[in-house]
């Protein structure tokens, strides 16, 4: 508590992405437009997932739950980021930044989960198919997404606390665009090494040994391809490489950022704009494009909106 009364700091300062008037404004056009299509993209295969009767099944629900996530956390930076491109002094308040960094973590640690259980929804179906609907019901379904989000919480609430408990009282100056922990506690005005092993203990962790068990499933999963059809391997192989696609893309920057000591590199920025812009709309661009049910529904939305548009006209 005697830490908490000691906090000075009432905003924190963005350096943003660069200093260079007119790349802000090039760096404004292209994430904007992104930011839209990821919008767009993740709601689409929500309302397709939700609208197709043949989508209603559990890699197709998860699907959904991934979309959502992807907005959320693609929404808790992007916005602050466009507007810093748009303004000389980019600032946020200490409250505004320490709400930042929860949902962050609560919306990154809830996607690792979703990953782990549809890594394992891929590897019941494939492995135990005649299983499958038993193992995978929608009560089970639903039980894991609650404990997605309850493990988020708990994670994310762990990483806040180490956070503000630290005094704050002099240097505000945030070398990024957005709140962080690793970034936030640099300016504590204490030693923050035990902190800073505390972080990659519980985020780092959860990011490389999640990571290993999704990779370990897909290992078993491709050895027992063998015993499947050509066309049973053929659609597997399908599923299982988007899958695997987006696994790697969102693990790989959260093992860069949370398992190395408190050091800064260069391409921090670059690695941190593809986790938290590119990638959520990355995912429903790798499903759409590789999975021919997901097409199959947004070609019958469409026609739908094609029907629904003459007939009120």
């Amino acid at each position: 508590m005697d830490s908490l009364n000691q906090t000075k700091v009432t905003e924190f300062v963005f350096l943003g992405l660069t200093d260079n008037w007119v790349l802000e404004m090039l760096f404004f056009m292209a994430f904007s437009a992104i930011y839209m299509l990821t919008l767009l993209g993740n709601i689409l295969i929500i309302i397709a997932t939700v609208f197709t009767p043949s989508l209603h099944t559990p890699m197709y629900f998860f699907l959904s739950n991934l979309s959502f996530i992807d907005i959320c956390h693609s929404s808790v930076t992007v916005p602050k980021m466009l507007e810093g491109l748009l303004l000389e002094r980019k600032t946020i308040s200490f409250d505004n930044c320490i709400t930042q960094l929860f949902f962050l973590h609560l919306f990154a640690c809830a996607e690792i989960f979703l990953l782990i259980i549809m890594a394992y929804d891929r590897y019941v179906a494939i492995c135990t198919p005649l299983h499958y609907p038993n193992v995978m019901n929608m009560r089970v379904c639903i039980q894991l997404v609650f404990a997605l989000w309850l493990g988020g919480t708990v994670h994310s609430l762990g990483q806040t606390f180490l956070t503000i408990r630290l005094p704050y009282c002099g240097p505000n100056i945030i070398d990024s665009y957005f709140c962080d922990v690793p970034l936030v506690i640099k300016l504590a005005c204490t030693d923050t090494y035990l902190t800073g092993i505390l972080i990659v203990t519980n985020s780092g962790t959860i990011s490389l040994s999640c990571f290993l068990a999704v990779v370990s499933s897909y290992m078993v999963i491709l050895v027992s391809l063998r015993k499947h059809s050509a066309e049973g391997r053929r659609k597997a192989l399908s599923t299982c490489s988007a899958h695997f696609m987006v696994v790697a893309l969102f693990f790989g920057p959260c093992i860069f950022i949370y398992t190395r000591p408190d050091t800064s590199f260069s391409i921090d920025k670059v690695v941190s704009v593809f986790y938290t812009v590119v990638t959520p709309l990355l995912n429903p661009f790798i499903y759409t494009l590789r999975n021919e049910e997901v097409k199959s529904a947004m070609k019958q939305l469409r026609q739908r909106q094609v029907f629904f548009t003459k007939s009120y006209t």
